[in-house]
């Protein structure tokens, strides 16, 4: 008999799930002072799975510790509560509940923007206290009116479609998504300051990444129309609270409509919680009976379908393949989603990809590999899971094409990933890898360069003329800014060179713009390949 315990005042249908198999024994512990880290690993150690939603977290410390875990059910889409690498490292799934919510998000999202254009809040306000203000509270019509959507991913696409079902115009703006996607969806679509200067209201649906902190600030709004709204259900972090205030004083801003804020709840002395024109949501987006039902019961019949039949679905850390394909196919899986994320660090925008398997790969289980590769590939560009399983659907809703093909060719290894990029010419647009040892990931060409790579930690490409004291200056550079080289790693072809160095700690923007200023350099690039790959 497999023990599940659900936390987080889940909806009744995962324990009725669950115990409906026969074979598993559910406990609900809905109490907060059992989920410190010290309670959760005396708990854990008597469980085969745990279903959480966003109150339980469960970190390396805890996971460290932890004996029979086999697999960790969060019933949503976000992650950030879990310590995935930590997990992975102790062999547990970790599974999430992908587009339970899509739907309920996009919907508070236009029930934001009604309420955002007829001042519904102010008006219930005004009337609770015994006020009349009607002449203060004329709204705008939305007929007519242009919708900017930024990030049209699974949530923007429904609030395109609703939107559209207002009769309003719709334009977007994602670099990963091409315009033919959006075509399909009838969206225009432009890039983000177009988007900013055409936009009546503008809604956010990004994720949280370093390119997208604090995106709304005082030379975005500057760019947008005057009399603007902005409706925000995506993440915190992507607006400046004091700037969006700034402009909102100012008039530029017509109003604001925020469910979700830098720190939750946020502090009730923020000047813009104040604000007559601004209106909030404490965090509601996915907030509805019907939603928690959903991704409760999609969670649960997934850990099931674990538990019981080693059947894995919508695992941010694992294929969708039963443990004996598994075995034979990890070392490529790490290897591919490896590669993936290489060459899409390497890369501005989308590309279509071609992907060959050579020699004994092509005799393995492919379909997991292609899906490791996406994983790697787009989880470059998000900060939402980008698993086994939803990976090509992702790469097709972006517009990737994903060309496979098998091969006998094993050239100068037994077997080969080949991972091309169609149309781009900015650097190097293929990368080949192997495994050496049936176990140690390599990197065996980059452009058309070979060497002998680890892929592994951060890591510096370079592309220069191949001529004396490079490998010199690199490595100066490196040690006047106290930064270690782990491994230097070099090919030649012709004239040209191409380096991959590993080094013991990121190098930040300044180390990076010293080394391609020095002498016969072409390119320098650095890249985040995640935990190190032992190499004994």
């Amino acid at each position: 008999m497999y023990r599940v315990l659900i936390r987080d005042n889940m909806a009744p249908v995962a324990r009725q799930l669950l115990e409906a198999t026969g074979r598993i024994e559910v406990v609900v512990d809905n109490d907060k002072a059992t989920g410190t880290p010290e309670k959760l690993v005396q708990s854990l150690n008597a469980f085969d799975g745990i279903a959480i939603r966003s109150g339980t977290r469960i970190p390396a410390e805890v996971l460290d510790q932890v004996r029979r875990l086999r697999v960790i059910g969060r019933a949503g889409v976000g992650v950030d509560n879990i310590d995935v690498e930590a997990a992975t490292r102790k062999g547990i799934v970790v599974m999430n509940a992908p587009g339970g919510n899509t739907i309920t998000t996009a919907e508070h999202t236009i029930a934001l923007l009604l309420s955002l254009a007829r001042n519904l809040p102010q008006g219930t306000a005004g009337l609770k206290a015994g006020l009349w203000e009607k002449k203060n509270l004329t709204g705008v019509e939305l007929t007519g009116k242009t919708l900017g959507i930024v990030g049209l991913g699974h949530v923007g696409r429904v609030v395109a479609s609703l939107a559209q079902g207002l009769r309003m115009k719709v334009i977007a703006s994602d670099p990963f998504v091409s315009p033919e996607a959006a075509q399909a969806l009838q969206v225009e679509l432009l890039p983000t300051d177009d988007l900013y200067a055409r936009a009546d209201i503008i809604s956010l649906h990004v994720p949280r990444l370093k390119e997208t902190f604090n995106m709304i600030n005082a030379e975005s709004l500057a760019r947008m129309k005057p009399g603007v709204r902005i409706i925000n259900c995506s993440r915190g972090e992507v607006v400046d609270l004091a700037q969006l205030y700034a402009a909102l004083e100012s008039g530029h801003v017509a109003g604001a409509a925020l469910d979700v804020f830098p720190v939750e709840p946020p502090d009730a002395a923020l000047p813009i919680l104040h604000h007559p024109r601004v209106i909030f949501t404490p965090h509601l987006g996915a907030s509805t009976e019907e939603a928690q039902v959903k991704v409760a019961e999609m969670i649960a019949r997934q850990m099931a379908a674990y538990l019981i039949n080693d059947v894995i679905v919508h695992a941010v850390n694992f294929p969708s393949v039963s443990r004996e394909v598994m075995a034979r196919i990890r070392p490529y899986l790490e290897l591919g989603e490896k590669m993936g994320a290489l060459m899409g660090q390497l890369v501005d925008r989308v590309y279509d990809l071609t992907l060959t398997y050579a020699g004994d790969v092509a005799e393995l289980e492919t379909r997991p590999l292609t899906h490791a590769i996406l994983k790697g590939f787009l989880g470059v560009f998000t900060d939402k899971p980008v698993n086994y399983v939803n990976a090509r659907s992702i790469a097709k809703e972006k517009g990737i094409g994903v060309k496979e093909s098998l091969s006998k060719d094993r050239g100068d290894y037994t077997g080969t990933i080949r991972l091309r990029l169609e149309g781009f010419e900015g650097g190097p647009r293929q990368i080949w890898g192997t495994i050496f040892s049936e176990k140690h990931p390599r990197i065996v060409r980059l452009g058309d360069i070979y060497l002998d790579a680890i892929p592994e930690g951060s890591m510096i490409i370079i592309q220069n003329v191949d001529r004396p004291g490079v490998i010199g200056n690199v490595g100066a550079t490196l040690g006047r800014h106290q930064i270690n080289i782990g491994r230097f790693q070099l090919g030649r072809r012709g004239d040209r060179a191409t380096c991959m160095v590993t080094i013991d700690t990121p190098a930040g923007d300044e180390v990076i713009e010293d080394i391609r200023a020095l002498p016969n350099m072409l390119s320098v690039q650095q890249v985040h390949l995640g935990t190190r790959v032992q190499s004994s």
